[in-house]
């Protein structure tokens, strides 16, 4: 679906959007394209990687309304990864958080919806489920406004949808890139929060590739939640720095014991399918898609009431080659 289609990706500098062109180059044809970032520099170490003639660098923030709109001319499909996500520092610059994940992502909506993009997807966190910090929090926001855009479009073609997954291994800022640096320089102990945190997991490649498949499934204003694999972080220290010693140092503010995908309170929107969850939109005034039944005809059944889908009651925890498994991926 992608050959001959442009196609948008915001913050496309990062873990995600680098891993994101290396697939769509190695297995399409699109017409154009084109990572959509405020990093000149990354961009520059990019175009040194991806140097495909139909790779655009396109410099600009998405808190720049005009900016991201001129991007968007002649696009069909956009994808929105671009968000500041670290937890400590959004808390202490909350206004912050606040233009980019909320504003940001207003913008990207507005410009979408004048430019006549066909898809959209947001991407999400776990932390915007039952969110305790501010960047969960400004990312609910947005997975609101994403997913209320489809109530926006009017006669337009345009569908929004938003893509939910768990922690990536091995993107920037993670812990295990810490703890393989922590190991390199010979470190004799590793810190751990809480020595009964569980936290989901996934590669970067199948993070896109559950993105990718999200724009065949997709009908616009449901929640994609993929079935991943949660893991103990002491299982995971241990993985990772076996001859280590593990230093309890608590649970850090905004920092929650186990992660939410699905939370319970909205069990009567929740739909299960064979390899993901989606939860239903709460309310629609344009048109009513039968979320039961995806794109490709698949099936889904409700789950029962009060049903929550979290790292803890999750039946999938990775073991030490799974884990090795997932890195050698990343």
């Amino acid at each position: 679906m992608f050959n001959g289609k442009a196609i948008l990706v915001t913050g496309g500098t990062g873990s995600f959007g680098k891993q994101f062109i290396r697939t769509v180059l190695s297995r399409y044809k699109p017409s154009r394209l084109i990572v959509f970032s405020r990093d000149e520099l990354k961009q520059y170490e990019m175009q040194q990687e991806f140097s495909a003639d139909c790779m655009r660098y396109f410099l600009g923030d998405i808190r720049d309304a005009n900016r991201i709109s001129t991007a968007m001319s002649g696009v069909d499909f956009v994808v929105h990864a671009a968000a500041l996500k670290q937890v400590p520092a959004l808390e202490y610059n909350p206004g912050e958080a606040i233009e980019t994940n909320i504003r940001g992502s207003q913008n990207v909506i507005n410009a979408c919806l004048a430019n006549g993009i066909k898809k959209v997807v947001a991407l999400s966190t776990d932390k915007a489920a039952a969110p305790i910090n501010l960047y969960g929090a400004t990312k609910l926001v947005a997975d609101k406004l994403f997913v209320a855009a489809n109530n926006m479009r009017g006669t337009k073609e345009t569908v929004f949808s938003v893509v939910r997954y768990g922690n990536v291994i091995g993107s920037r800022g993670s812990v295990v890139p810490l703890f393989q640096k922590l190991v390199a320089e010979g470190a004799k102990e590793v810190p751990i929060t809480d020595p009964n945190m569980t936290r989901f997991w996934i590669s970067l490649p199948q993070g896109v590739e559950f993105v990718l498949k999200c724009f065949e499934l997709m009908q616009g204003g449901e929640t994609f939640v993929p079935k991943i694999p949660s893991m103990r972080m002491v299982d995971l220290a241990n993985a990772l720095a076996p001859k280590a010693a593990i230093k309890i140092i608590g649970i850090r503010p905004g920092e929650k014991l186990h992660e939410v995908m699905c939370p319970s309170e909205l069990s009567l929107q929740t739909l299960e399918f064979k390899n993901y969850y989606v939860i239903e939109p709460a309310f629609f005034f344009n048109d009513h898609p039968d979320f039961a039944v995806n794109k490709l005809g698949e099936k889904g059944t409700r789950v029962s009431e009060g049903f929550e889908y979290n790292s803890l009651n999750n039946p999938h925890f990775l073991n030490v080659d799974e884990l090795q498994s997932l890195i050698a991926q990343h």
